[in-house]
């Protein structure tokens, strides 16, 4: 059966109406989280060995972090790392937008982590990492052959010359940024491959062993096991189909498309990320798409989501053909620069952002199971909140509590006793 295209406020993370913060707070670094501890070795003295299952951005900050503090890591991954999300999410980054809501102290760690790591790796050449300013504006698609170009809002860039009104700054370079989210991920894995010993297996991951109520392995398809002292699941979208994880709680997936052209004119495009209110020309709701142009001259737009049945292969999600039209209309009407003949398409996709029912990351020991761990559930916002998730992981895992972010609120226990939706 077609699924059914909507358009919702909430499924992606630029919005106008989030609320700022007026405070400031102490930027973390790389060097304090790296240095928190000493390596803990587990009962026979050697390194503990840790297996991260999943290969997207929280699984390999997990990894990361957990390397860096002297942990023996092994990540699996039964496709390939950022294939998903992780690879085709929008890579959008902001300090305050989160902020009234229990993600605050995770995404403003967060954010200040990927200024750090940007820092360390060389993000903006290594995975295009840079400042934005971001605009929110109004777009009504019947306007465009109505307008002539010479009423072009002059209060806006040059490139957006279709029929946008209501200009408003939702983010300065000092609170919103970019990332390319596959390069970013790739760019920290290859680091602690080669820096820190990180293995990568390739396998699907089939159970965890438990011994006395205690993690000792990982189970692959096709009999390989991965002894260990601890486990991570990190599994983004594919938890809802991990018995261990779906007993307790729910993690559904909400399909998100995105295409990305490439304008035949890159440096005509500025560094300003858009969020839309859109009313097609047809009628109907509104909807929400957002357009992030990238320092490599590439112009991504996402905006039109669904709620279906994730696949168990990511190699199998493609877009709906809809959608994707949609978003190539959206593109040119916003801007001569993105129409076709102007900017050729260099991929039409999709992904499943993992979601969870009381829209809240779940990171945390899973109860009943020691030393045997989660994080998934970050929804629109995982490319930004992976670097704090993975940090707070590595010091929860190896230390016994997380000192960067209280991670308490987000702990799988809130779902025992709980009725099953």
């Amino acid at each position: 059966m077609a699924a059914t295209i909507i358009s919702s406020p909430t499924v992606f993370p630029l919005s106008p109406f989030r609320r700022r913060s007026r405070y400031t707070e102490r930027i973390p670094r790389i060097s304090s989280i790296r240095c928190s501890s000493s390596p803990s070795p587990s009962m026979d003295g050697h390194l503990k060995r840790v297996v991260v299952c999943g290969g997207g951005v929280i699984g390999v900050c997990t990894a990361y972090f957990l390397a860096k503090k002297g942990a023996a890591v092994t990540l699996v991954e039964k496709a390939s790392v950022a294939c998903a999300a992780s690879g085709k999410a929008g890579g959008f980054l902001a300090l305050d937008w989160c902020d009234g809501g229990p993600l605050s102290s995770l995404a403003r760690a967060s954010f200040h982590l990927h200024r750090s790591l940007a820092e360390e790796l060389n993000g903006p050449e290594s995975y295009g990492y840079r400042p934005l300013h971001t605009l929110s504006l109004t777009i009504t698609e019947s306007q465009a052959q109505k307008k002539p170009s010479t009423s072009r809002n002059k209060n806006l860039p040059s490139w957006i010359d279709g029929p946008a009104r209501d200009p408003r700054t939702i983010g300065s370079t000092e609170t919103t940024a970019q990332v390319h989210p596959q390069l970013f991920t790739q760019t920290l894995l290859s680091k602690a491959t080669e820096n820190d010993g990180v293995e990568v297996v390739k396998g699907k991951v089939e159970r965890v062993g438990v011994e006395g109520g205690r993690v000792d392995s990982v189970v692959l398809a096709g009999g390989r096991v991965i002894n260990s002292d601890l486990v991570v699941l990190t599994l983004g979208p594919w938890s809802g189909k991990f018995e261990m994880l779906s007993s307790l709680f729910r993690v559904y997936g909400l399909k998100a498309h995105s295409i990305i052209l490439e304008p035949k004119e890159p440096a005509a495009i500025t560094p300003h990320a858009l969020s839309l209110r859109y009313y097609p020309a047809q009628g109907g709701r509104p909807m929400d798409p957002e357009v992030y142009p990238r320092p490599t001259g590439e112009v991504y737009v996402c905006g039109m989501s669904s709620t279906v049945e994730v696949p168990e292969d990511p190699e199998e999600i493609v877009g709906d053909p809809e959608s994707i039209r949609v978003l190539k209309r959206v593109a040119r009407t916003v801007s001569s620069h993105l129409e076709e003949g102007e900017a050729a398409v260099k991929a039409e996709q999709a992904c499943f952002l993992p979601c969870t029912d009381d829209d809240m990351p779940v990171i945390g020991e899973i109860p009943g199971v020691k030393g045997c761990y989660v994080a998934t559930g970050h929804s629109c916002w995982g490319i930004l909140n992976g670097p704090a998730t993975g940090a707070a992981m590595a010091e929860l895992v190896l230390d016994g509590k997380s000192s960067i972010v209280d991670l308490s609120r987000f702990s799988p226990a809130r779902f025992v006793g709980l009725p099953r939706v």
